[in-house]
Protein backbone atom coordinates (compact mmCIF):
# COMPACT_ATOMS: atom_id res chain seq x y z
CA UNK A 1 0.00 0.00 0.00
CA UNK A 2 2.87 2.18 1.08
CA UNK A 3 4.33 1.79 -2.88
CA UNK A 4 0.91 2.90 -4.46
CA UNK A 5 0.51 5.79 -2.60
CA UNK A 6 4.16 7.01 -2.93
CA UNK A 7 3.19 6.18 -6.84
CA UNK A 8 0.57 8.80 -6.64
CA UNK A 9 2.47 11.30 -5.13
CA UNK A 10 4.89 11.37 -7.83
CA UNK A 11 2.54 11.31 -10.66
CA UNK A 12 0.75 14.04 -8.54
CA UNK A 13 3.84 16.50 -8.66
CA UNK A 14 4.71 15.02 -11.88
CA UNK A 15 1.19 17.08 -13.46
CA UNK A 16 1.80 20.07 -11.58
CA UNK A 17 4.69 21.03 -14.01
CA UNK A 18 6.15 24.35 -15.02
CA UNK A 19 3.25 25.99 -17.44
CA UNK A 20 6.16 25.27 -20.19
CA UNK A 21 5.68 22.08 -19.86
CA UNK A 22 2.84 21.03 -22.32
CA UNK A 23 2.45 17.23 -22.57
CA UNK A 24 -0.68 17.66 -19.86
CA UNK A 25 -2.60 19.15 -22.95
CA UNK A 26 -1.95 16.14 -25.15
CA UNK A 27 -4.29 13.43 -25.49
CA UNK A 28 -3.64 10.56 -23.25
CA UNK A 29 -1.75 7.53 -26.01
CA UNK A 30 -4.72 5.10 -27.42
CA UNK A 31 -5.29 1.99 -25.38
CA UNK A 32 -3.16 -0.89 -26.30
CA UNK A 33 -5.39 -3.43 -28.39
CA UNK A 34 -5.83 -6.52 -27.20
CA UNK A 35 -6.44 -9.41 -29.54
CA UNK A 36 -9.86 -11.18 -29.46
CA UNK A 37 -11.00 -14.70 -29.02
CA UNK A 38 -12.51 -16.64 -31.49
CA UNK A 39 -15.66 -16.46 -29.44
CA UNK A 40 -15.70 -12.48 -29.47
CA UNK A 41 -15.89 -12.28 -32.82
CA UNK A 42 -18.93 -13.70 -32.88
CA UNK A 43 -21.38 -10.13 -32.98
CA UNK A 44 -18.82 -7.80 -34.30
CA UNK A 45 -20.04 -5.55 -36.71
CA UNK A 46 -17.96 -3.17 -39.44
CA UNK A 47 -19.37 -0.09 -39.70
CA UNK A 48 -19.60 1.11 -43.66
CA UNK A 49 -17.24 3.64 -42.78
CA UNK A 50 -14.78 0.62 -42.95
CA UNK A 51 -15.49 -0.16 -46.55
CA UNK A 52 -14.29 1.62 -49.29
CA UNK A 53 -17.27 1.51 -51.60
CA UNK A 54 -20.92 2.10 -50.36
CA UNK A 55 -22.69 -0.57 -48.18
CA UNK A 56 -24.86 -0.57 -45.02
CA UNK A 57 -21.88 -1.73 -42.84
CA UNK A 58 -21.08 -5.34 -42.52
CA UNK A 59 -21.80 -8.38 -39.31
CA UNK A 60 -20.41 -11.36 -38.28
CA UNK A 61 -23.12 -13.73 -37.64
CA UNK A 62 -21.17 -16.89 -36.97
CA UNK A 63 -17.50 -17.53 -35.44
CA UNK A 64 -16.67 -21.26 -35.02
CA UNK A 65 -13.38 -22.72 -33.37
CA UNK A 66 -11.70 -25.55 -35.81
CA UNK A 67 -9.59 -28.06 -34.31
CA UNK A 68 -6.30 -28.90 -36.31
CA UNK A 69 -6.46 -31.82 -38.91
CA UNK A 70 -4.78 -33.25 -41.18
CA UNK A 71 -0.77 -34.73 -41.48
CA UNK A 72 2.06 -33.43 -43.79
CA UNK A 73 1.48 -31.44 -46.39
CA UNK A 74 -2.69 -31.82 -45.18
CA UNK A 75 -2.13 -30.45 -42.22
CA UNK A 76 -4.13 -27.31 -41.35
CA UNK A 77 -3.85 -25.67 -37.70
CA UNK A 78 -6.20 -24.80 -35.33
CA UNK A 79 -8.39 -21.69 -36.64
CA UNK A 80 -11.49 -19.62 -36.14
CA UNK A 81 -13.89 -19.97 -38.97
CA UNK A 82 -15.57 -16.58 -39.03
CA UNK A 83 -19.30 -16.46 -41.33
CA UNK A 84 -20.74 -12.55 -42.17
CA UNK A 85 -22.61 -10.81 -44.11
CA UNK A 86 -22.03 -7.02 -46.07
CA UNK A 87 -25.49 -5.38 -46.03
CA UNK A 88 -26.27 -3.46 -49.71
CA UNK A 89 -27.27 -0.32 -50.00
CA UNK A 90 -30.60 -0.97 -51.97
CA UNK A 91 -32.99 -2.72 -49.88
CA UNK A 92 -33.74 -4.81 -53.18
CA UNK A 93 -29.90 -5.79 -53.41
CA UNK A 94 -29.05 -9.51 -51.42
CA UNK A 95 -26.30 -9.24 -49.18
CA UNK A 96 -22.70 -10.55 -49.98
CA UNK A 97 -22.16 -13.00 -47.82
CA UNK A 98 -18.40 -14.20 -46.81
CA UNK A 99 -16.06 -16.42 -44.57
CA UNK A 100 -13.05 -15.79 -43.21
CA UNK A 101 -10.57 -18.37 -41.73
CA UNK A 102 -8.25 -16.77 -38.49
CA UNK A 103 -5.71 -18.96 -38.25
CA UNK A 104 -4.35 -19.55 -34.09
CA UNK A 105 -0.85 -18.95 -35.77
CA UNK A 106 -1.10 -16.40 -38.22
CA UNK A 107 1.68 -15.86 -40.93
CA UNK A 108 0.82 -12.11 -40.79
CA UNK A 109 -0.28 -12.62 -44.37
CA UNK A 110 -3.83 -12.47 -46.03
CA UNK A 111 -5.25 -15.00 -48.80
CA UNK A 112 -8.45 -13.87 -50.78
CA UNK A 113 -9.90 -16.43 -53.41
CA UNK A 114 -12.16 -16.16 -56.48
CA UNK A 115 -15.37 -17.70 -57.42
CA UNK A 116 -16.58 -18.98 -60.77
CA UNK A 117 -19.00 -18.85 -63.12
CA UNK A 118 -21.66 -16.35 -62.11
CA UNK A 119 -20.95 -17.31 -58.36
CA UNK A 120 -23.71 -16.92 -55.86
CA UNK A 121 -21.85 -19.58 -53.24
CA UNK A 122 -18.59 -18.47 -51.06
CA UNK A 123 -15.57 -20.69 -51.98
CA UNK A 124 -14.25 -22.62 -49.31
CA UNK A 125 -11.38 -20.31 -47.92
CA UNK A 126 -9.59 -23.73 -46.88
CA UNK A 127 -8.92 -24.79 -50.48
CA UNK A 128 -5.65 -24.27 -52.22
CA UNK A 129 -4.84 -21.94 -55.00
CA UNK A 130 -6.10 -23.25 -58.25
CA UNK A 131 -3.82 -26.16 -59.84
CA UNK A 132 -1.79 -26.27 -56.38
CA UNK A 133 -0.30 -29.15 -56.06
CA UNK A 134 -1.68 -31.89 -52.85
CA UNK A 135 2.10 -32.28 -51.92
CA UNK A 136 2.04 -28.38 -50.67
CA UNK A 137 0.35 -27.09 -47.46
CA UNK A 138 -3.20 -24.67 -48.84
CA UNK A 139 -2.63 -21.47 -47.71
CA UNK A 140 -4.63 -21.97 -44.52
CA UNK A 141 -1.78 -24.73 -43.69
CA UNK A 142 1.19 -21.98 -44.27
CA UNK A 143 -0.80 -20.26 -41.90
CA UNK A 144 -2.78 -17.29 -43.73
CA UNK A 145 -6.12 -15.98 -42.82
CA UNK A 146 -7.83 -17.07 -45.70
CA UNK A 147 -11.39 -15.68 -47.24
CA UNK A 148 -14.03 -15.20 -50.11
CA UNK A 149 -17.50 -14.29 -50.33
CA UNK A 150 -20.05 -15.28 -52.99
CA UNK A 151 -19.91 -12.01 -54.56
CA UNK A 152 -23.55 -10.43 -53.80
CA UNK A 153 -25.70 -13.15 -54.41
CA UNK A 154 -26.75 -16.66 -53.55
CA UNK A 155 -27.37 -19.00 -56.30
CA UNK A 156 -30.31 -21.07 -57.17
CA UNK A 157 -30.48 -24.69 -58.43
CA UNK A 158 -28.27 -23.56 -61.34
CA UNK A 159 -25.33 -23.15 -58.68
CA UNK A 160 -22.75 -20.89 -60.98
CA UNK A 161 -24.56 -20.82 -64.52
CA UNK A 162 -27.13 -18.80 -62.34
CA UNK A 163 -27.35 -15.21 -63.35
CA UNK A 164 -30.50 -14.11 -62.43
CA UNK A 165 -29.48 -11.79 -59.68
CA UNK A 166 -28.56 -9.67 -63.03
CA UNK A 167 -31.96 -7.61 -62.63
CA UNK A 168 -30.39 -5.74 -59.69
CA UNK A 169 -27.89 -3.28 -60.40
CA UNK A 170 -25.89 -3.18 -57.14
CA UNK A 171 -26.27 -6.80 -57.07
CA UNK A 172 -24.78 -6.42 -60.75
CA UNK A 173 -22.15 -3.79 -59.86
CA UNK A 174 -20.94 -6.54 -57.25
CA UNK A 175 -20.55 -9.25 -59.45
CA UNK A 176 -18.64 -7.50 -61.79
CA UNK A 177 -16.15 -6.27 -58.94
CA UNK A 178 -17.43 -4.20 -56.32
CA UNK A 179 -17.90 -7.21 -53.81
CA UNK A 180 -13.88 -7.60 -53.97
CA UNK A 181 -13.12 -4.42 -52.76
CA UNK A 182 -15.86 -4.44 -49.96
CA UNK A 183 -14.90 -8.13 -48.76
CA UNK A 184 -11.35 -7.16 -48.45
CA UNK A 185 -12.09 -4.38 -46.64
CA UNK A 186 -14.45 -6.22 -44.46
CA UNK A 187 -12.09 -8.76 -43.81
CA UNK A 188 -9.21 -6.52 -43.07
CA UNK A 189 -11.47 -4.83 -40.05
CA UNK A 190 -12.43 -8.07 -38.79
CA UNK A 191 -8.67 -9.52 -39.08
CA UNK A 192 -6.96 -6.11 -37.50
CA UNK A 193 -9.68 -7.19 -34.58
CA UNK A 194 -8.98 -10.73 -34.27
CA UNK A 195 -5.05 -10.30 -33.86
CA UNK A 196 -5.16 -6.69 -32.47
CA UNK A 197 -2.61 -5.67 -35.54
CA UNK A 198 -2.77 -2.31 -38.17
CA UNK A 199 -3.02 -4.83 -40.87
CA UNK A 200 -1.44 -8.07 -42.75
CA UNK A 201 2.10 -8.26 -43.67
CA UNK A 202 1.50 -9.45 -47.27
CA UNK A 203 -1.32 -9.58 -49.18
CA UNK A 204 -2.25 -11.85 -52.13
CA UNK A 205 -5.43 -13.38 -54.56
CA UNK A 206 -5.81 -16.64 -56.07
CA UNK A 207 -8.46 -17.38 -58.49
CA UNK A 208 -9.37 -19.40 -61.56
CA UNK A 209 -11.86 -18.36 -64.55
CA UNK A 210 -14.14 -15.69 -62.75
CA UNK A 211 -12.04 -15.72 -59.83
CA UNK A 212 -9.12 -15.23 -62.34
CA UNK A 213 -11.08 -12.24 -63.49
CA UNK A 214 -11.39 -11.20 -60.38
CA UNK A 215 -7.91 -11.64 -59.68
CA UNK A 216 -6.52 -8.97 -62.49
CA UNK A 217 -9.63 -6.88 -61.50
CA UNK A 218 -8.04 -5.91 -57.81
CA UNK A 219 -4.95 -5.94 -59.34
CA UNK A 220 -6.17 -3.34 -61.55
CA UNK A 221 -8.73 -1.27 -59.28
CA UNK A 222 -7.03 -1.78 -56.34
CA UNK A 223 -3.30 -2.05 -56.87
CA UNK A 224 -2.42 -0.49 -53.39
CA UNK A 225 -4.26 -3.48 -51.98
CA UNK A 226 -2.26 -6.07 -52.77
CA UNK A 227 1.15 -7.33 -53.34
CA UNK A 228 0.63 -10.64 -55.63
CA UNK A 229 -1.95 -12.83 -57.74
CA UNK A 230 -2.31 -16.00 -58.76
CA UNK A 231 -4.15 -15.58 -62.37
CA UNK A 232 -6.03 -19.19 -64.11
CA UNK A 233 -7.49 -19.09 -67.24
CA UNK A 234 -8.72 -15.92 -66.99
CA UNK A 235 -12.31 -14.75 -68.44
CA UNK A 236 -10.98 -11.24 -68.10
CA UNK A 237 -13.24 -9.86 -70.68
CA UNK A 238 -16.12 -11.33 -69.58
CA UNK A 239 -18.71 -9.65 -71.53
CA UNK A 240 -17.49 -9.52 -74.71
CA UNK A 241 -16.80 -13.74 -74.08
CA UNK A 242 -20.16 -13.33 -73.57
CA UNK A 243 -20.73 -12.33 -77.01
CA UNK A 244 -18.86 -14.69 -78.70
CA UNK A 245 -19.72 -17.96 -76.72
CA UNK A 246 -23.54 -16.49 -77.75
CA UNK A 247 -22.32 -16.76 -81.33
CA UNK A 248 -21.36 -19.82 -80.57
CA UNK A 249 -24.27 -21.33 -78.96
CA UNK A 250 -26.49 -19.97 -82.38
CA UNK A 251 -23.89 -22.11 -84.22
CA UNK A 252 -24.54 -25.17 -82.16
CA UNK A 253 -28.44 -25.02 -82.17
CA UNK A 254 -28.58 -25.53 -85.78
CA UNK A 255 -29.56 -28.24 -87.31
CA UNK A 256 -27.65 -31.19 -87.00
CA UNK A 257 -24.83 -29.42 -85.86
CA UNK A 258 -24.07 -29.98 -82.23
CA UNK A 259 -21.49 -33.46 -81.79
CA UNK A 260 -22.39 -36.25 -79.48
CA UNK A 261 -20.00 -37.45 -77.38
CA UNK A 262 -18.23 -40.53 -79.92
CA UNK A 263 -18.15 -37.86 -82.89
CA UNK A 264 -16.06 -35.57 -80.03
CA UNK A 265 -14.38 -38.09 -79.72
CA UNK A 266 -13.84 -38.85 -83.24
CA UNK A 267 -12.35 -35.06 -83.74
CA UNK A 268 -9.97 -35.36 -80.87
CA UNK A 269 -8.23 -38.77 -82.12
CA UNK A 270 -8.31 -37.37 -85.91
CA UNK A 271 -6.69 -33.34 -84.11
CA UNK A 272 -4.09 -35.99 -82.55
CA UNK A 273 -3.12 -38.31 -85.49
CA UNK A 274 -2.43 -34.87 -87.06
CA UNK A 275 -0.86 -32.57 -84.37
CA UNK A 276 0.78 -34.87 -81.54
CA UNK A 277 4.05 -34.95 -82.92
CA UNK A 278 4.51 -31.70 -83.64
CA UNK A 279 6.67 -31.37 -80.64
CA UNK A 280 8.40 -34.99 -81.12
CA UNK A 281 7.06 -36.65 -78.73
CA UNK A 282 3.56 -38.99 -79.29
CA UNK A 283 2.82 -38.38 -75.97
CA UNK A 284 -1.15 -37.86 -75.89
CA UNK A 285 -0.49 -34.19 -75.92
CA UNK A 286 -0.58 -31.05 -78.32
CA UNK A 287 2.05 -29.18 -77.39
CA UNK A 288 2.95 -26.85 -80.49
CA UNK A 289 -0.53 -25.20 -80.65
CA UNK A 290 0.20 -22.85 -83.04
CA UNK A 291 1.09 -25.02 -85.96
CA UNK A 292 -1.52 -27.37 -85.08
CA UNK A 293 -4.33 -24.36 -85.38
CA UNK A 294 -2.69 -23.24 -88.86
CA UNK A 295 -2.32 -26.71 -90.62
CA UNK A 296 -5.29 -28.81 -89.09
CA UNK A 297 -8.63 -28.77 -90.80
CA UNK A 298 -11.26 -31.10 -89.67
CA UNK A 299 -13.29 -30.67 -93.55
CA UNK A 300 -9.55 -32.34 -94.87
CA UNK A 301 -8.43 -34.36 -91.75
CA UNK A 302 -8.57 -37.92 -91.17
CA UNK A 303 -8.77 -40.72 -88.66
CA UNK A 304 -7.31 -44.18 -89.53
CA UNK A 305 -6.67 -42.93 -92.64
CA UNK A 306 -10.39 -42.27 -93.38
CA UNK A 307 -11.58 -39.22 -94.23
CA UNK A 308 -13.13 -37.42 -90.72
CA UNK A 309 -16.04 -35.55 -93.15
CA UNK A 310 -18.61 -37.90 -93.42
CA UNK A 311 -19.58 -38.66 -97.24
CA UNK A 312 -21.65 -35.94 -98.85
CA UNK A 313 -21.46 -33.96 -95.57
CA UNK A 314 -24.17 -35.75 -94.20
CA UNK A 315 -24.54 -36.94 -90.61
CA UNK A 316 -23.77 -41.03 -90.70
CA UNK A 317 -22.13 -42.31 -88.18
CA UNK A 318 -20.20 -41.46 -85.06
CA UNK A 319 -16.61 -42.07 -86.74
CA UNK A 320 -16.87 -38.81 -89.03
CA UNK A 321 -18.96 -35.20 -88.34
CA UNK A 322 -21.07 -33.90 -90.68
CA UNK A 323 -20.58 -30.38 -92.92
CA UNK A 324 -23.30 -28.95 -90.25
CA UNK A 325 -20.72 -30.24 -87.32
CA UNK A 326 -17.81 -28.75 -89.12
CA UNK A 327 -19.42 -25.50 -89.35
CA UNK A 328 -20.12 -24.90 -85.79
CA UNK A 329 -16.68 -26.02 -85.10
CA UNK A 330 -15.36 -23.19 -87.19
CA UNK A 331 -16.99 -20.90 -85.75
CA UNK A 332 -16.60 -21.69 -82.61
CA UNK A 333 -12.34 -21.63 -83.72
CA UNK A 334 -12.70 -18.47 -84.97
CA UNK A 335 -12.87 -14.92 -83.25
CA UNK A 336 -15.88 -12.87 -83.11
CA UNK A 337 -15.38 -9.51 -84.48
CA UNK A 338 -17.82 -6.63 -83.23
CA UNK A 339 -18.97 -4.47 -85.69
CA UNK A 340 -20.54 -1.52 -83.10
CA UNK A 341 -18.36 0.24 -80.62
CA UNK A 342 -18.31 -1.63 -77.12
CA UNK A 343 -18.36 0.50 -73.98
CA UNK A 344 -15.00 -1.39 -73.06
CA UNK A 345 -13.18 -0.69 -76.24
CA UNK A 346 -12.91 -4.60 -77.22
CA UNK A 347 -13.48 -5.30 -80.63
CA UNK A 348 -13.44 -8.92 -80.57
CA UNK A 349 -12.77 -12.15 -78.88
CA UNK A 350 -10.75 -14.73 -80.02
CA UNK A 351 -11.66 -18.33 -81.16
CA UNK A 352 -10.93 -22.13 -79.29
CA UNK A 353 -8.43 -24.25 -79.79
CA UNK A 354 -10.44 -27.32 -80.10
CA UNK A 355 -7.91 -29.74 -81.76
CA UNK A 356 -6.47 -31.72 -79.24
CA UNK A 357 -9.06 -30.36 -76.88
CA UNK A 358 -11.19 -32.94 -74.65
CA UNK A 359 -14.98 -31.21 -75.79
CA UNK A 360 -16.83 -34.00 -73.62
CA UNK A 361 -15.81 -37.29 -74.62
CA UNK A 362 -16.63 -40.55 -72.89
CA UNK A 363 -14.00 -41.38 -70.17
CA UNK A 364 -13.88 -43.79 -67.42
CA UNK A 365 -12.15 -41.27 -65.06
CA UNK A 366 -14.15 -39.61 -62.05
CA UNK A 367 -13.04 -36.34 -63.10
CA UNK A 368 -14.62 -36.40 -67.05
CA UNK A 369 -17.82 -35.81 -65.23
CA UNK A 370 -17.00 -32.02 -64.44
CA UNK A 371 -14.68 -31.97 -67.81
CA UNK A 372 -18.33 -33.13 -69.84
CA UNK A 373 -20.49 -30.50 -67.68
CA UNK A 374 -18.06 -27.63 -68.73
CA UNK A 375 -17.89 -28.31 -72.01
CA UNK A 376 -20.36 -29.34 -74.65
CA UNK A 377 -22.35 -31.17 -71.99
CA UNK A 378 -25.18 -33.46 -72.70
CA UNK A 379 -27.75 -31.57 -74.72
CA UNK A 380 -28.04 -29.50 -77.97
CA UNK A 381 -28.49 -25.55 -76.93
CA UNK A 382 -32.52 -24.86 -78.15
CA UNK A 383 -34.95 -22.50 -76.59
CA UNK A 384 -35.93 -22.66 -73.67
CA UNK A 385 -32.64 -23.45 -72.65
CA UNK A 386 -31.90 -26.97 -71.06
CA UNK A 387 -30.05 -26.87 -67.68
CA UNK A 388 -27.80 -29.84 -69.93
CA UNK A 389 -26.82 -27.53 -72.59
CA UNK A 390 -23.17 -26.60 -72.62
CA UNK A 391 -22.34 -24.69 -69.89
CA UNK A 392 -20.89 -21.83 -71.78
CA UNK A 393 -24.90 -22.18 -73.56
CA UNK A 394 -26.64 -21.70 -70.59
CA UNK A 395 -24.43 -18.69 -69.56
CA UNK A 396 -25.14 -17.06 -72.83
CA UNK A 397 -28.79 -17.40 -72.01
CA UNK A 398 -28.74 -16.03 -68.43
CA UNK A 399 -26.96 -12.73 -69.40
CA UNK A 400 -29.06 -12.41 -72.02
CA UNK A 401 -31.96 -12.58 -69.51
CA UNK A 402 -30.84 -10.82 -66.59
CA UNK A 403 -28.42 -8.84 -67.81
CA UNK A 404 -29.03 -7.74 -71.10
CA UNK A 405 -32.85 -7.59 -71.41
CA UNK A 406 -33.76 -8.25 -68.14
CA UNK A 407 -36.63 -10.12 -69.51
CA UNK A 408 -36.86 -13.69 -68.00
CA UNK A 409 -39.13 -14.83 -71.18
CA UNK A 410 -36.91 -14.05 -73.65
CA UNK A 411 -35.40 -16.05 -75.94
CA UNK A 412 -31.50 -15.89 -76.02
CA UNK A 413 -31.33 -17.46 -79.57
CA UNK A 414 -32.80 -14.85 -81.06
CA UNK A 415 -30.11 -12.34 -80.00
CA UNK A 416 -27.54 -11.98 -82.35
CA UNK A 417 -24.47 -10.97 -80.94
CA UNK A 418 -22.32 -9.77 -84.11
CA UNK A 419 -25.94 -7.34 -84.62
CA UNK A 420 -27.82 -6.65 -81.56
CA UNK A 421 -30.02 -4.47 -82.65
CA UNK A 422 -32.47 -2.70 -79.51
CA UNK A 423 -29.62 -4.07 -77.20
CA UNK A 424 -26.63 -2.89 -78.75
CA UNK A 425 -26.57 -0.09 -76.41
CA UNK A 426 -27.32 -2.04 -73.52
CA UNK A 427 -24.40 -4.82 -74.33
CA UNK A 428 -21.85 -1.52 -74.91
CA UNK A 429 -22.87 -0.85 -71.16
CA UNK A 430 -22.31 -4.36 -70.09
CA UNK A 431 -18.90 -4.32 -71.27
CA UNK A 432 -17.63 -1.14 -69.81
CA UNK A 433 -18.91 -2.94 -66.49
CA UNK A 434 -18.00 -6.73 -67.02
CA UNK A 435 -14.59 -6.32 -68.89
CA UNK A 436 -11.43 -5.68 -66.73
CA UNK A 437 -8.84 -4.92 -69.24
CA UNK A 438 -7.22 -2.05 -67.87
CA UNK A 439 -3.23 -2.66 -68.87
CA UNK A 440 -1.55 0.37 -67.14
CA UNK A 441 -0.67 -1.87 -64.48
CA UNK A 442 2.47 0.38 -63.15
CA UNK A 443 1.12 1.46 -59.44
CA UNK A 444 1.40 -2.15 -58.47
CA UNK A 445 4.24 -2.85 -60.14
CA UNK A 446 5.47 0.41 -58.52
CA UNK A 447 4.78 -1.28 -55.28
CA UNK A 448 6.49 -4.32 -56.02
CA UNK A 449 3.61 -6.35 -57.08
CA UNK A 450 3.51 -9.63 -59.26
CA UNK A 451 1.38 -11.57 -61.30
CA UNK A 452 2.11 -15.09 -62.19
CA UNK A 453 -0.89 -16.10 -65.01
CA UNK A 454 -1.41 -19.34 -66.60
CA UNK A 455 -3.81 -20.84 -69.09
CA UNK A 456 -4.31 -24.60 -70.65
CA UNK A 457 -4.03 -24.66 -74.41
CA UNK A 458 -7.31 -27.38 -73.90
CA UNK A 459 -9.82 -24.87 -72.54
CA UNK A 460 -12.97 -24.67 -74.28
CA UNK A 461 -14.70 -22.40 -72.21
CA UNK A 462 -12.30 -19.86 -71.38
CA UNK A 463 -10.14 -19.02 -74.51
CA UNK A 464 -6.32 -19.24 -73.90
CA UNK A 465 -5.81 -16.88 -76.73
CA UNK A 466 -7.95 -14.38 -74.70
CA UNK A 467 -4.98 -14.93 -72.35
CA UNK A 468 -2.34 -14.18 -74.54
CA UNK A 469 -4.00 -10.88 -75.90
CA UNK A 470 -4.10 -9.37 -72.96
CA UNK A 471 -0.83 -10.22 -71.91
CA UNK A 472 0.76 -8.77 -75.36
CA UNK A 473 -1.58 -5.76 -74.46
CA UNK A 474 0.43 -5.18 -71.02
CA UNK A 475 3.74 -5.63 -72.43
CA UNK A 476 2.83 -3.31 -75.24
CA UNK A 477 1.67 -0.53 -72.88
CA UNK A 478 3.89 -1.07 -70.18
CA UNK A 479 7.42 -2.43 -72.11
CA UNK A 480 8.88 -6.00 -72.34
CA UNK A 481 11.46 -4.73 -69.36
CA UNK A 482 9.08 -4.02 -66.88
CA UNK A 483 6.32 -6.29 -68.04
CA UNK A 484 9.70 -9.16 -67.16
CA UNK A 485 9.81 -7.59 -63.46
CA UNK A 486 6.04 -7.28 -62.87
CA UNK A 487 4.48 -10.81 -65.01
CA UNK A 488 4.84 -14.24 -66.05
CA UNK A 489 1.97 -15.46 -68.84
CA UNK A 490 2.58 -19.56 -68.92
CA UNK A 491 0.64 -21.93 -71.55
CA UNK A 492 0.10 -25.52 -70.26
CA UNK A 493 -0.49 -27.89 -73.15
CA UNK A 494 -3.84 -30.17 -73.05
CA UNK A 495 -4.74 -28.53 -69.38
CA UNK A 496 -8.70 -27.43 -69.71
CA UNK A 497 -10.70 -25.38 -67.91
CA UNK A 498 -10.74 -25.84 -64.15
CA UNK A 499 -9.85 -30.25 -65.03
CA UNK A 500 -8.87 -32.05 -67.29
CA UNK A 501 -8.27 -36.15 -68.20
CA UNK A 502 -6.00 -34.94 -70.99
CA UNK A 503 -3.19 -33.30 -68.44
CA UNK A 504 -4.60 -32.09 -65.06
CA UNK A 505 -2.32 -29.73 -64.04
CA UNK A 506 -0.54 -29.21 -60.80
CA UNK A 507 1.49 -26.04 -60.10
CA UNK A 508 3.56 -25.10 -57.07
CA UNK A 509 2.51 -21.62 -58.41
CA UNK A 510 2.19 -19.93 -54.30
CA UNK A 511 5.35 -20.79 -53.35
CA UNK A 512 6.94 -19.27 -56.56
CA UNK A 513 4.90 -16.39 -55.88
CA UNK A 514 5.78 -15.76 -52.20
CA UNK A 515 9.58 -16.19 -53.24
CA UNK A 516 9.25 -13.69 -55.98
CA UNK A 517 7.56 -11.08 -53.96
CA UNK A 518 8.92 -11.30 -50.72
CA UNK A 519 12.80 -12.51 -51.63
CA UNK A 520 12.59 -11.22 -55.38
CA UNK A 521 13.53 -14.82 -56.70
CA UNK A 522 12.03 -14.46 -60.17
CA UNK A 523 10.36 -17.76 -61.50
CA UNK A 524 12.63 -19.79 -63.28
CA UNK A 525 12.72 -23.61 -64.70
CA UNK A 526 9.30 -23.62 -63.37
CA UNK A 527 7.95 -27.78 -63.83
CA UNK A 528 3.98 -28.50 -64.02
CA UNK A 529 2.99 -32.55 -63.30
CA UNK A 530 -0.12 -34.34 -64.35
CA UNK A 531 -2.25 -35.88 -62.03
CA UNK A 532 -5.03 -37.27 -64.13
CA UNK A 533 -4.18 -38.13 -68.02
CA UNK A 534 -0.82 -39.48 -66.91
CA UNK A 535 -0.36 -39.24 -63.18
CA UNK A 536 3.20 -38.07 -62.34
CA UNK A 537 4.53 -37.08 -65.42
CA UNK A 538 5.64 -33.82 -66.25
CA UNK A 539 6.07 -30.53 -68.23
CA UNK A 540 8.25 -27.58 -68.44
CA UNK A 541 5.96 -24.63 -67.83
CA UNK A 542 7.14 -22.63 -70.54
CA UNK A 543 6.64 -18.85 -70.42
CA UNK A 544 4.60 -17.68 -73.70
CA UNK A 545 5.27 -18.13 -76.68
CA UNK A 546 7.37 -20.80 -75.77
CA UNK A 547 6.32 -24.15 -76.01
CA UNK A 548 7.63 -27.88 -74.84
CA UNK A 549 9.76 -29.40 -77.32
CA UNK A 550 10.94 -33.60 -76.81
CA UNK A 551 14.68 -33.69 -76.95
CA UNK A 552 14.40 -37.25 -76.25
CA UNK A 553 14.81 -39.75 -72.81
CA UNK A 554 11.96 -40.12 -70.49
CA UNK A 555 8.55 -38.96 -72.36
CA UNK A 556 7.15 -38.47 -68.96
CA UNK A 557 9.75 -36.50 -67.35
CA UNK A 558 9.88 -32.32 -67.41
CA UNK A 559 13.85 -32.89 -68.30
CA UNK A 560 13.67 -34.83 -71.15
CA UNK A 561 12.25 -31.45 -72.95
CA UNK A 562 13.17 -27.65 -73.07
CA UNK A 563 10.76 -24.77 -74.28
CA UNK A 564 11.59 -23.20 -77.49
CA UNK A 565 9.56 -20.42 -79.60
CA UNK A 566 10.63 -21.61 -83.31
Amino acid sequence: MTGTLLAGVVLTIGACGSDDDDDHHQPPPPAAQTPKTCQEMAGLTVPASAIGLPTSGAAVTEATVVAASGTGAQAVGEYCRVLGAIRPVDPNAPEIRFQLNLPVNWNNKIMMFGGGGYNGTIPSPAQNVPAGPANQPTPLGRGYATFASDSGHQAGALGSRDGSFGVNDEALRNFAGDALKKTRDTALHLIKARYAVDGPRKAYFAGGSTGGREALAVVQRWPLDWDGAIVLYPAWNAASLDLQIGRITRALALPGAYPNAAERRALFDASLQACDTLDGAQDGLVSNMARCNATFDPATATLNGAPLRCADGLDTGDNCLSDAQILALKVYSTPIHFNYPLGSGETHYPGFNLWGSDLGMANPSPVQATVISLALNLDQPTYPMPATAPYLSVFWDQWVRFFVTRDPNFNSLTLDPENPGAWQARISELTALQDVNKTDLSAFAAKGGKVLMAHGTGDVLVSSRASVLYYERVRDTMGKDLVGKLMRYYEIPGYGHAASTVFNAAWDSLTTLEQWVENGTEPSAQVVADTVGVPGRTRPLCEYPSWPKYNGGDINAAASYSCVKE
